[in-house]
């Protein structure tokens, strides 16, 4: 649907501007007069083909948290849903936030409710967002659940950087390792090589074996580039295929080190996600098809999936959790303990704080562990070959000597 550009004056006399969707200008005139807007000029919006890339930004966790306590401070207040969002739109610094939220504000103008309306921007309010937001105008708590909503992006927020940090590290070391490597091969063997061919004496095996990787590596530098690109696009295109992504993030789930890592992450934020839902009054089989949206694992989802089964049955939530295999006996015992004293949302807490801390020394154990292992690697890879090149050297001085 196009977009128009607009300025005027709304009943209070307020200088305002803003964009509204319309099939025709026309259209677009008579909505925004019928709401009370005065001294309009309401004009297409240019085309623009960098809206909504990387010049426009992109919506961050902090700008979603900040967003939700600013709007929940407001409703608070008393202010207005609709004055609270001109206020926003107003006063955020991100470019795509602002847009999403006037055409928000708009859509409410137009007879929209808030659920209704964020709905129309998955990528900016999910699923969770958008349902919380959706119980919280049901039950006239709103500015109770965007509080909840900014308390849980900040953990959640938290949480995904400690992952990143366990990652990036690890890859970061590894791509510097390849790419110095990668140098001594291409560039300072041959240089190596070239001043042996003038010995006219026969190598040392260790460094035969350098001056042939570094042939090899030079020929077929761009075949084994084309390659690994190659790899990458179709390990990405077969983890699409749902069975190739399950048996993946299953045995992603038994890796020695990485494994218990990523099933307690997945514990914590699934405890967190349901128990925010659940306390938020969100109806539990609704929020369990978020929780399984929001796993980020397909063992993980498919096993919350046959607890909204089962529930949906008459039956408990543990039995089907228990037997994904990911999740401790301990959980299990809790959300067992909190669906018989009707405090499933209190268990899901305590769980989601236990596995947070989990996470913090899991990561720092393994930051601790993966610190030693990179320089160990890095000091025996460069430094092998290093002494294969000087190895011919060492043999020309005992000879003359």
């Amino acid at each position: 649907m196009p977009i128009f550009i607009y300025k005027g004056k709304n009943r209070q006399g307020r200088r305002i501007k803003g964009d509204f969707d319309s099939p025709t200008l026309e259209m677009a005139e008579n909505a925004l007069r019928r709401k009370g807007f005065t001294q309009l000029t309401v004009k297409p919006k240019p085309k623009d083909i960098l809206e909504g890339t990387f010049l426009e930004g992109r919506v961050t966790d902090r700008d979603m948290v900040i967003f939700s306590r600013q709007f929940s401070t407001m409703i608070n207040a008393g202010v207005p849903i609709l004055q609270s969002l001109q206020i926003m739109c107003e006063q955020t610094e991100n470019k795509l936030l602002r847009r999403v939220l006037y055409n928000v504000r708009n859509d409410i103008e137009g007879g929209s409710s808030l659920f209704d309306a964020m709905r129309k921007h998955p990528k900016i309010f999910n699923d969770l967002y958008a349902n919380m937001v959706n119980a919280g105008e049901a039950g006239g708590v709103l500015d109770i659940i965007l509080l909840r909503l900014a308390d849980y992006l900040e953990k959640a927020a938290k949480l995904k950087a400690r992952v990143k940090s366990a990652m990036v590290y690890p890859a970061v070391v590894v791509t510097v390792a390849v790419a110095v490597i990668a140098i001594i091969l291409i560039f300072v063997i041959p240089t190596f090589e070239t001043m042996f061919a003038d010995f006219g004496a026969a190598l040392p095996m260790p460094t035969q074996i350098v001056i042939n990787l570094s042939r090899f590596t030079q020929d077929n530098l761009m075949y084994m580039v084309g390659g690994a690109v190659a790899f990458a696009i179709i390990a990405k295109r077969l983890y699409r295929i749902e069975r190739v992504q399950i048996m993946v993030d299953y045995w992603v789930l038994t890796l020695p080190v990485f494994g218990p890592l990523l099933r307690k992450v997945a514990v914590a934020r699934f405890g967190r996600t349901l128990s925010t839902m659940v306390s938020s009054g969100v109806p539990i089989l609704g929020a369990l098809d978020i929780v399984a949206k929001t796993s980020g694992n397909k063992t993980v989802e498919r096993g919350v999936l046959d607890a909204k089964k089962s529930i949906s049955e008459g039956q408990n939530l543990a039995d089907p959790l228990e037997a994904t295999g990911v999740f401790p006996p301990m959980v299990i015992q809790m959300i067992s303990i909190g669906e018989t004293t009707g405090n499933l949302d209190h268990m899901l807490a305590k769980v989601a704080d236990f596995y947070d801390n989990e996470v913090d020394i899991a990561v720092e154990t393994l930051t601790s562990l993966l610190e030693p292992m990179m320089i160990v690697f890095l000091g025996v890879v460069v430094g092998g070959l290093v002494v294969s090149m000087y190895l011919p050297i060492f043999q020309i001085g005992e000879t003359i000597m």
